[in-house]
């Protein structure tokens, strides 16, 4: 901290008239004024010297003037215009708290300013070796093991007060002992774009402030958000009884700048692991299985043991699948062409025994596969078994759907609405257009329906069976196609249900 009066003072043989009690004063800086009134020319906390050449009869004015201008204290020279510093100054300096100090003849003025400047450069040095010190000692805490959660700790002790981390939704994950978080999150709730939710701050393209400063009786709180672009990702707050001091500020910064480079580091390893996991994946797909498991198990990654099941989901669901299974953002990965065209989706290969327990930790629709091996066309087939229960999950709003259950509803659930209703329009199309008054279209669903068996068909639709088979015989020159064929039956039937189905 800056010098005291009683340092100044002992260091230049200075003479204590008045308030001996206030020479804890800290002295910030020496000005010399002749001045009736000088306090226009001062910010406080300074040593004002004076031979007093101008000193008026106002003196208790005088001595008011700087007290309530915040001086440090009084320096009188005494031996050029009083030889003794007046009696009347003396009085009004005791009684208005005010230091006043004795400057013999033998002092210049200059020298007791040098000394003062020589103390303030001493006590800017300790400051920056306190404040290197103390960055040595976070970096230090950087390296350990525990990382981020490490440097929360010891920035703690650094400012004698406490420190915590969060993360981008503003929930807490490492805080010391008495930490005052409420404040934190309730300031960054209410700075929240749009929603009033911290969780917010993940998807806002909003940049916060470099520091955010809370003050209230007691508690002085800093809060500085993490990550180098433009969306926070993460934040840090330290708080203390006593306001922060430059050099405390200097660490807290050191501080922002080791947690920002530890989480941008973490971004930058974690996207590099989800590319080798979605390289492993195409090993898988190609066959390399042996290959597979060997550049995983380098990584200290493994494989589940077959038999295993698909699951697959959307990808806000990558952060909790990838904390416990093997899972692959499936646009980084050369899976299908459907999968690619359904747009990002997290898939994972987990244990058949463990599916269960970790397709209800993903919050929102999951598609499971059937049990599948590592055989290629397996694990291709099971990729898209997942995905199709996922397209399944997702229309009906469920939360697990799983491909067995699809089995069960028949063909048409087996494929994606939108591709079968296509298909249906596109190979219906003749029957739809075509002008006469004969619905043939509700005529061939009909004679499907009943199998073919023209008695049961016509009696069904209300006509005559040879009035069917003129319709039937108009559908297939229509369609180009023989009605006849078991292929092209299931093909129409399969194209009608379709068209029924809702939409």
């Amino acid at each position: 901290m800056p010098p005291t009066l009683q340092t100044v003072v002992r260091r230049m043989g200075l003479r204590p008239l008045a308030g001996p009690a206030s020479l804890h004063a800290v002295v910030r800086w020496v000005a010399v004024s002749e001045l009736a009134d000088p306090t226009p020319y001062l910010e406080g906390d300074e040593l004002l010297l004076t031979t007093g050449m101008r000193l008026e009869a106002d003196i208790s004015g005088y001595v008011a003037r700087l007290v309530a201008r915040g001086v440090a204290g009084l320096g009188f020279g005494v031996g050029v215009s009083h030889e003794e510093v007046p009696a009347a100054l003396v009085e009004a300096a005791d009684q208005a708290g005010l230091p006043l100090l004795e400057v013999p003849r033998e002092t210049p003025f200059i020298a007791i300013g040098k000394a003062v400047s020589e103390l303030l450069a001493a006590e800017q040095y300790e400051e920056i070796t306190r404040a290197f010190a103390a960055q040595g000692r976070l970096t230090r805490a950087a390296l350990r093991p525990e990382g981020m959660h490490a440097v929360i700790d010891r920035l703690a002790k650094e400012v004698g007060g406490w420190a915590a981390l969060l993360d981008e939704t503003g929930e807490v994950r490492h805080a010391t002992r008495g930490a005052h978080t409420d404040a934190v999150t309730a300031e960054l709730t209410r700075l929240a774009p749009g929603t009033g939710q911290p969780a917010h701050w993940a998807a806002a393209e909003v940049r916060l402030p470099a520091s955010l400063a809370l003050s209230g009786p007691g508690e002085h709180i800093v809060v500085q958000p993490l990550g180098g672009g433009t969306r926070p990702r993460g934040f840090f707050a330290v708080g203390a009884k006593e306001p922060f001091s430059p050099v405390t500020h200097t660490v807290i910064n050191a501080a922002g700048s080791l947690l920002t480079l530890a989480v941008e580091q973490g971004r930058t390893h974690l996207a590099a692991e989800r590319r080798t996991r979605s390289a492993v994946l195409e090993l898988l797909l190609a066959g390399a299985t042996d290959q597979a498991h060997a550049v995983l198990g380098r990584l200290g990654g493994r494989l589940p043991d077959a038999p295993l099941v698909v699951l697959a989901t959307d990808a806000d669901g990558l952060d909790t699948l990838e904390t416990r299974a093997f899972t692959v953002l499936i646009d980084d990965a050369a899976t299908t062409a459907a999968a690619r065209a359904a747009g990002p989706m997290a898939i994972a290969l987990v244990a058949r025994v463990a599916a269960d327990t970790v397709a209800r930790e993903v919050d929102g629709p999951v598609g499971v596969s059937l049990p599948s091996g590592y055989d290629p066309v397996a694990l291709r087939g099971a990729l898209d078994q997942a995905r199709r229960a996922l397209d399944a999950a997702r229309s009906r709003q469920a939360g697990v759907v799983r491909f067995g259950e699809l089995a069960g509803q028949g063909l048409l659930g087996l494929l994606e609405p939108a591709a079968a209703q296509a298909f249906s329009a596109a190979l219906l199309a003749p029957l739809a257009e075509y002008g006469s008054r004969a619905d043939l279209i509700e005529s061939l669903r009909a004679y499907l329906d009943c199998n073919g068996h023209w008695d049961a068909a016509a009696k069904r639709l209300g006509v005559h069976r040879h009035t069917l088979r003129y319709r039937m015989k108009r559908v297939a020159e229509l369609l180009g196609r023989d009605l006849d064929d078991p292929g092209v039956r299931a093909e129409l039937w399969l194209a009608l249900q379709a068209a029924a189905a809702p939409r």
